[in-house]
């Protein structure tokens, strides 16, 4: 009797630990973009273990603050580790030291990655290779990173080109914030879809993931700057953020989450929220219901589709397959055919952050729409006049 007791206790324990590893597995393979915050939490009085659950809550993967001493860096790794969240790991030692310092963290939990500088010159890019290179024959788990200008034109395509050879990270990040404000007019920047051409394409060239931002910071009313950025609305939000999605982003940015100076932003420098807060927070939501989507995913092909599409870009000549009809009514959108994991998928982008984009769609049978909440319903069921409000997508999923 007392062994039948003991094989039915070891039935259950066996029983429990199956379905705690399958849950453990279910969640680990849930599609999922990383979202990195720069000038995340600051170290000192607001480096708190509350501080960094709010940064998790709104939807950061990766904490970013600009620290300048190795205790504050070992502190920020340990408050990332707590709350599910990795650090962009910087201290002076990384530079003076950086083999030893390494050593000293590389097996640490809160550890993403290491940073190396932003926005470098071309000239600078081999030293910073060379130094890449010392801290990851110590570390090859961990990526270095850094993040590039934006440009265009020959002088920046070389400049990419000398990135991915004498630098060689197995990422490509690019910084480029399009809306701008210039002499009292707002407006798009015109080589914005440009330059997320030019850097998703070396990005494809040298086999390495894109990583791209969106700006979450207005300029300070006492900033005396000729071009100024705007209040950022959720409208600007969706547009930078599914534009990069739809040229093959595999991890996002925000510059910033916490307020560096003076001004505004997602978190104030006194460690409050704004409003700004709850719409990246609603936005990182928002795109990890669609996750499956892009995460892992190719780019096949991005055309635009408008009476004037933007410079560098490409207007859409053939119909993805099992669409009829993709005819621009009214407004600006771009269409982005993406594969990922034997499915396919096209995303509809309107280009614009004021207007509403109408585009007529019709299908065939093989096509389904993916609604905002990650579910499927047969395109054909819906109107084919689609509008999209301003910088929003829709995604329809096509069975070949």
């Amino acid at each position: 009797m007392k062994c039948l007791k003991k094989l039915f206790i070891l039935l259950i324990l066996c029983l429990l630990t199956f379905t705690v590893t399958q849950a453990r597995r279910k969640r680990a393979s849930v599609p999922h973009i990383p979202i990195l915050g720069w000038y995340s939490i600051p170290p000192g009085e607001h480096a708190t273990l509350e501080h960094y659950r709010e940064m998790r809550e709104a939807g950061f993967d990766y904490s970013f603050s600009h620290i300048y001493k190795y205790e504050d860096a070992i502190q920020a790794l340990d408050l990332c580790a707590k709350v599910g969240m990795k650090s962009v790991f910087m201290c002076p030692e990384l530079k003076t030291e950086p083999e030893k310092t390494v050593r000293r963290v590389m097996k640490h939990p809160g550890l993403g990655m290491y940073f190396l500088r932003d926005e470098p010159k071309t000239d600078e890019m081999q030293d910073l290779g060379d130094w890449g290179r010392r801290i990851n024959a110590v570390d090859p788990k961990h990526p270095c990173y850094l993040n590039l200008l934006p440009g265009y034109g020959p002088e920046y395509e070389a400049s990419l080109r000398a990135f991915s050879e004498r630098i060689g990270l197995p990422q490509i990040s690019f910084d480029h914030y399009p809306i701008n404000i210039i002499d009292g007019v707002e407006a798009l920047g015109p080589t914005w879809y440009l330059n997320l051409e030019l850097v998703s394409a070396e990005a494809r060239r040298s086999g390495v993931p894109l990583w791209a931002f969106a700006l979450s910071t207005p300029t300070p009313k006492e900033s005396k700057d000729h071009v100024r950025f705007p209040m950022p609305t959720i409208e600007q939000l969706r547009l930078q953020m599914y534009s990069d999605l739809a040229y093959g982003a595999q991890l996002l940015q925000y510059f910033t989450y916490w307020c560096p100076h003076s001004g505004f932003a997602p978190m104030t420098r006194n460690g409050h929220r704004t409003h700004l807060y709850e719409l990246v927070r609603e936005l990182n939501q928002e795109i990890q219901q669609r996750a499956f989507v892009w995460a892992g995913g190719q780019v096949e092909r991005v055309s635009h589709l408008a009476d004037t599409i933007p410079i560098g870009t490409h207007p859409l000549e053939q119909l993805p397959l099992h669409f009829l009809t993709l005819q621009n009514q009214k407004g600006s959108g771009l269409v982005s055919e993406i594969s990922n994991g034997g499915r396919n998928f096209v995303m509809l982008l309107n280009t614009t952050y004021t207007r509403e984009w109408h585009v007529r769609v019709e299908t065939d049978d093989n096509v389904q729409l993916v609604r905002t909440d990650g579910t499927l319903a047969p395109a054909r069921c819906y109107d084919q006049l689609h509008i999209l409000s301003p910088g929003n997508c829709e995604i329809f999923e096509v069975r070949k």
